[in-house]
């Protein structure tokens, strides 16, 4: 069932494209003279009758409300397109509906009108494949005044005929090309939408993807296909045959699935992706709200001081940071033209590398702006921890950004500002990478059910900055800024924490960072605050479960 997939159906089309004749009936009011005949006045102009203006009254908007509805009915097309303000796209929808929408008969009726506007129901009968299904729905139109003729017509709208219908979309009624899914987690145990609710998107892309390499046999469906560009996805409106699934084995541990659920669920708005360090294996994503776009797979946000750890490994790299060596840490650094300070404005006198990693101090890291090259942070996200490097995780998947920039924007990007663009997928990879050296691109699915390629980094992390790499990550989570949200936790672990200033909104977006052993996890909560505050509960909770 479609939620989020585009598939390209063989089946019938019902095109809503705006037409561009067809007003009213058709019929000019205007009166003149006849044959010649003059004016009574004896003017030589004709008179006209006068084209009526103004809202339609509620006798006109019951009066072509049933009209148009009782020709739609009677499958009469061109009487009911005759009453709207346009006519060709009328025509071609109506005339769709029944022959390419495969819609046998349907029976209309209005509700009460609320000024111009009046609710109807639907009840239709679909027939296609051998199986034919009753389907209702409600819908609206709204009666306007034709500019030219005067008279009351029916504003024309694709979504008349569905609420959901928008320009340039088309609706669909046949055999669907992708068979359904039975996806399983790692261990074997189902995956449902209704039981995963924030899976909906993914089940949906998975089935467009496998359906058919996971030996299902393809249902009937009616759908709604979006227009090419639009941002909506595409939309199952009646099943009238499930087909049967096929069995597609995915990453997910459902144990922990739910308790990614179950944590962002506590925010309004909130995503976290947890990921198998030694593998690059996705063990559970979530989204708060449930429904709607994957902002854990898709999401483009500042990562903010989590960026600190690609940052901290260039610097290290360059010989420009070591732990246990002197830093500056001063409440205000200028570069570029811009003037950087420090949460609170808080300073770190003849501090160190670790202290200022540990308790996310910018200017730390904005000071060494003008001994980078302009590239240098871009080559090591991309060359050690894999980021921009085109992902092929089995499912749509935006796989970061650290574009080359300059003067004060290049300052910016090493605290995850600027141009800097992650999602919690990408966050817990960088996290992953910290904890095992290596990038290893996450899937969901095997690439060996497809012959996918993984996306590989050019390098591994250098041993030295690894090493370092981990201590300052260990040292954030024990009495650093992520100490609170990782107090009591065991075993080998890391983090670190980030909250992302944006125009116009009142807090920063919280960000975590994180690892624990063989699982490694991250977090946003837009609007949310301190990362270690919002994000860093959701993250720890994860790794806790996982461990």
């Amino acid at each position: 069932m479609r939620s989020g997939a585009r598939a390209a159906i063989v089946g019938a089309v019902f095109a809503t494209m705006v037409g561009v004749a067809g007003c009213g009936s058709g019929q000019d009011d205007s009166a003149g003279p006849k044959d010649g005949a003059s004016a009574g006045s004896g003017d030589d102009k004709p008179s006209l009758k006068k084209v009526k203006t103004g809202p339609p009254s509620a006798a006109e908007v019951k009066t072509t409300a049933h009209a148009f509805l009782a020709a739609w009915s009677a499958g009469e097309t061109a009487k009911a397109a005759a009453l709207t303000d346009d006519g060709g796209a009328a025509t071609t929808a109506l005339s769709g509906y029944r022959k390419k929408a495969e819609v046998a008969k349907v029976a209309l009726e209005a509700g009460q009108a609320s000024g111009a506007k009046v609710p109807f129901s639907v009840n239709a009968q679909l027939s296609s494949g051998g199986e034919s299904v009753p389907w209702t729905y409600e819908s609206s139109l709204t009666v306007t005044r034709d500019t030219k003729t005067g008279k009351p017509v029916v504003d024309w709208k694709p979504s008349v005929v569905h609420p959901d219908l928008a320009e340039g979309d088309t609706l669909k009624t046949g055999a669907s090309e992708a068979p359904p899914i039975k996806a399983v987690d790692r261990d074997g145990k189902e995956l449902t939408a209704s039981e995963h609710p924030t899976l909906k998107t993914v089940l949906a892309a998975l089935r467009e993807r496998y359906g058919k390499k996971a030996g299902g046999e393809a249902g009937v469906e009616t759908w709604i296909e979006r227009a090419k560009g639009s941002k909506s996805p595409d939309k199952t409106l009646k099943v009238l045959s499930k087909g049967t699934p096929g069995t597609l084995r995915t990453t997910i541990d459902a144990s922990l699935q739910r308790t990614a659920e179950q944590q962002v669920s506590k925010r309004t708005k909130a995503s976290v992706v947890a990921v198998k360090p030694s593998t690059g294996e996705i063990l559970a994503l979530a989204n708060s709200p449930a429904s709607g776009f994957n902002t854990a797979f898709q999401g483009s946000y500042a990562p903010g001081s989590t960026m600190k750890i690609i940052t901290s490994t260039t610097l290290m790299d360059k010989g420009l940071a070591a732990y246990g060596k002197p830093h500056p840490c001063p409440k205000y650094f200028s570069y570029g033209g811009w003037k950087f300070q420090n949460d609170k404005k808080f300073e770190i006198k003849n501090g160190t590398f670790e202290q200022s990693f540990a308790r996310s101090c910018n200017t730390a890291f904005i000071s060494q702006a003008g001994k980078l090259k302009d590239d240098d942070l871009s080559k090591e996200a991309r060359d050690v921890f894999g980021i921009g490097l085109n992902w092929q995780a089995g499912v749509p998947t935006f796989d970061g950004a650290v574009p080359v920039q300059s003067a004060a924007s290049k300052a910016a990007s090493l605290i995850g500002q600027g141009g800097v663009r992650m999602n919690p997928l990408n966050m817990a990879s960088v996290a992953a990478t910290a904890s095992t050296g290596t990038f290893h691109q996450p899937y969901l699915v095997s690439p060996s059910l497809d012959d996918r390629t993984l996306a590989k980094a050019s390098r591994t992390m250098k041993s030295s900055t690894h090493d370092q790499l981990k201590k300052l990550m260990n040292l954030t989570a024990t009495s650093g800024t992520a100490a609170e949200a990782m107090a009591g936790m065991s075993g080998d672990f890391g983090a670190k924490t980030g909250s992302a200033e944006v125009d116009n909104q009142e807090k920063p977006n919280g960000w975590f960072s994180a690892y624990r052993d063989d699982v490694a996890a991250a977090g946003v909560v837009p609007e949310g605050g301190h990362g270690g505050d919002t994000a860093g509960p959701i993250v720890a909770a994860l790794l806790r479960a996982g461990g």
